[in-house]
């Protein structure tokens, strides 16, 4: 198989087998969504693991942001995290030491606890390797699932897409990008992207939950904005139609996808966040994240399944393109 997340359908069916004997696991192995619940009596312990193997300069930082993400649109908080490090052979103590910081730090940041993980040097590794595990807390009844969305549901989307895709591009192949006409001003533009707007979801997610009613969210991450989207209508078994016209494209993702032949539907989007939410919230939730320097559109709604997956460009409605793998992974195995 090609490097990148399973295809959809193959981890669904993968997935439909695997079972619990625990009666305390509320929410377990299931595509679309983005963690585990466990039943700790008022509250849920919300679980998640993640790993980063496409960046390399700022690792820790990545590994934090991107499981944190998940355990936010779960409707919960941050709290505990837990890292497997795997370094190549060669590796200094300098580079050790700078990936733990990495993580320290951006845990801090955020109010989370490091509490515990596993260092090694492994064989025949090209690039270190982080695998992160976060836990969270919500209260019982305040969770918020991938599949909750329901027919009629507005969905809005913050920031713009494709952020971490760009910043990953800029960091790891600035040298390729001047090589394709970009300036060094352009390379330096994607590094920004990485704080700002920056690639974390927890304040997007923490302001919608508190300015409306969200009945889903999701992290799209790889396979783009229109993998995140696919994710979110499997989850909820729903159709959705999506207006091309309202997703948000900084100059920077336009500016490099021309000039490396990608596209941006398909480029691993950390940084935005999809919510589904009923329609006479929408306004209210909007304009909260607005007020808290939070760009925020409606870019579709959810419809029955039969509708199928859309998305318009006001001349043409066709089926939401699906990517076999993100557009990141296609650049860098070129």
């Amino acid at each position: 198989m090609q490097a990148g997340k399973l295809p959809l359908e193959y981890l669904d069916k993968i997935l439909a087998g695997l079972s619990s004997n625990d009666p305390r696991v509320a929410l377990g192995p299931a595509a679309g969504e983005d963690a585990a619940l466990i039943d700790m009596g008022d509250k849920y312990l919300v679980a998640k693991t993640d790993p980063i193997t496409f960046a390399t300069d700022r690792i820790g930082w990545y590994a934090v942001q991107v499981n944190a993400n998940d355990i936010a649109v779960m409707g919960a908080v941050p709290k505990w995290m837990m890292a497997t490090i795997l370094l190549p052979e060669g590796s200094s103590e300098k580079q050790i030491e700078s990936v733990i910081a990495q993580l320290n730090e951006a845990c801090n940041d955020i109010g989370v606890s490091l509490i515990g993980g596993h260092t090694e040097i492994t064989y025949d590794l090209p690039r270190p390797i982080i695998s992160g595990v976060m836990l969270g807390e919500v209260d019982k009844g305040k969770e918020v699932r991938s599949s909750g969305a329901r027919e009629g549901d507005s969905i809005i989307m913050t920031k713009a897409i494709a952020i971490e895709g760009c910043s990953i591009l800029a960091l790891e192949a600035g040298n390729r990008l001047i090589e394709a006409g970009l300036s060094q001003e352009d390379v330096d533009a994607g590094k920004r992207l990485l704080n700002n707007p920056g690639i974390s979801v927890v304040r997007d997610a923490r302001i919608s939950v508190a300015a409306g009613k969200i009945t889903a969210m999701h992290d799209p991450t790889e396979g783009g904005i229109t993998g995140g989207l696919r994710e979110l209508a499997m989850a909820s078994g729903l159709g959705m139609k999506i207006d091309q016209n309202c997703i948000a494209l900084t100059n920077t993702t336009r500016k490099y996808c021309d000039a490396l032949s990608l596209d941006p539907l398909g480029l691993i989007a950390s940084g935005s966040l999809l919510a589904c939410v009923s329609p006479e919230d929408e306004k209210a939730v909007i304009e909260a994240l607005w007020s808290e320097g939070i760009a925020a559109w409606k870019i579709g709604e959810m419809l029955e399944k039969s509708f199928g997956i859309k998305i318009s460009s006001g001349v043409r409605t066709r089926d939401l393109p699906k990517f076999e793998r993100d557009e990141i992974a296609r650049f860098f195995s070129a």
